[in-house]
């Protein structure tokens, strides 16, 4: 089955302390979600999968921001999520490569006003492996969206962080209803 692997904002400003929005970089780094998503990329590249990296960012006039969100409202004021500064650079350890498919979103879901859908089409992909930060936000939204565009959602457990792992754990649950929830250990069987 044609099969992409998708992480979702594994970027400086969420994930690395010191972060304009990391609210989730402790969890992230005490579950070892980039030695994870490390490791899934590996074996996407081992079996010939599309590895897609996605990130959140505005345009330094924030041009595509929406003012009135409670969550990205704000985000001018901090200089948060500029793509033309660090805070959208991918984590340092995280394993990208030229090759990759990276797409840049203005919103939540990596499928809005993006180029994901055209570069899933053009590969034939059938079947989608998610992780990110946030389970709750990134993580949840894409595998809805997914869900619904009739693509096979698994989501990578071990490769997802949130605020707390309360939080995780909650989103994990509500995404059994539309996805697969998978370890780590389970992506080498697929």
């Amino acid at each position: 089955m044609n099969t992409a692997f998708i992480g979702l904002d594994y970027i400086h400003d969420i994930m690395v302390d010191g972060g304009k929005v990391a609210r989730c970089a402790e969890h992230a780094r005490q579950r070892g979600v980039i030695a994870a998503a490390n490791q899934a990329i590996a074996e996407a590249r081992r079996r010939g999968w599309l590895v897609a990296q996605v990130k959140v960012g505005f345009a330094p006039s924030y041009v595509e921001q929406p003012k009135d969100s409670p969550l990205f409202g704000r985000a001018h004021e901090f200089g948060a999520l500029d793509l033309s500064g660090p805070g959208t650079a991918f984590h340092p350890e995280l394993d990208v490569r030229p090759e990759d498919a990276i797409v840049i979103k203005p919103r939540v879901s990596p499928f809005y006003a993006t180029s994901l859908e055209a570069v899933l089409r053009a590969h034939r992909i059938e079947r989608l492996i998610l992780a990110g930060v946030s389970s709750t936000w990134a993580v949840q939204a894409a595998a809805r969206d997914a869900h619904d565009r009739d693509y096979q959602v698994l989501v990578l457990e071990d490769g997802c962080a949130a605020a707390s792992e309360e939080e995780h754990r909650i989103s994990m649950r509500q995404l059994e209803t539309i996805a697969r929830v998978i370890r780590l250990d389970e992506l080498a069987a697929l």
